[in-house]
């Protein structure tokens, strides 16, 4: 068996599951709804409180859908009832964020600022204080589409590894080099 797979997803008190039989899976929880599709091989079911995801046969494919699913509807189910949270760290003199409506407006040190739309699924607050880097926090349901917009907004100033400016989640470790002048 997958060691992923075959754990059963406890369902909280305030999540419903309803399985279609074209194979989705909808979500429902007091964050919103999320609909999963599932693999027509792998069957999901609801078993004393806790979601079961099998798989027919000992195949490599099946094997690695079910680990799959396993996570995608782990993920779902933890979104819709908690919500999720991704922060971005702005390190560099001079980088600003500002939130206007569901644009995000940036400041990383080019002529002119990056504005980003957001999709409606993804909400967006940024934090500027005195003497302190701008942190921006991401908030959504879904894993996949914040995972999205968070690497979309650190692709546009990724960070450098002599002096660190850049985006960054916060958190995350940098490997620094020596510049030049380590060499004499």
């Amino acid at each position: 068996m997958s060691r992923i797979g075959k754990l059963p997803i406890s369902l909280p008190d305030n999540v419903q599951i309803e399985v279609s039989n074209e194979n989705t899976v909808t979500v429902k929880g007091p964050k919103g709804t999320l609909v999963v599709p599932v693999d027509r091989d792998i069957t999901v079911a609801t078993e004393d409180g806790q979601l079961v995801v099998t798989r027919p046969t000992e195949q490599k494919r099946h094997k690695a859908m079910h680990g799959l699913y396993r996570s995608l509807l782990n993920n779902a189910v933890s979104g819709v009832s908690n919500g999720l949270e991704e922060k971005l760290e702005l390190v560099g003199v001079g980088y600003k964020a500002a939130m206007a409506g569901t644009t995000l407006e940036l400041s990383l040190g080019y002529s002119h600022n990056i504005f980003l739309a957001l999709p409606k699924e993804v909400t967006a607050t940024a934090v500027t204080e005195k003497g302190k880097n701008p942190i921006v926090t991401l908030t959504s349901i879904d894993k996949q589409l914040l995972g999205q917009v968070a690497a979309k907004i650190r692709s546009l100033r990724k960070v450098e590894p002599y002096k660190g400016k850049g985006v960054r989640f916060v958190g995350e470790q940098i490997r620094r080099k020596a510049g030049k002048t380590a060499s004499k």
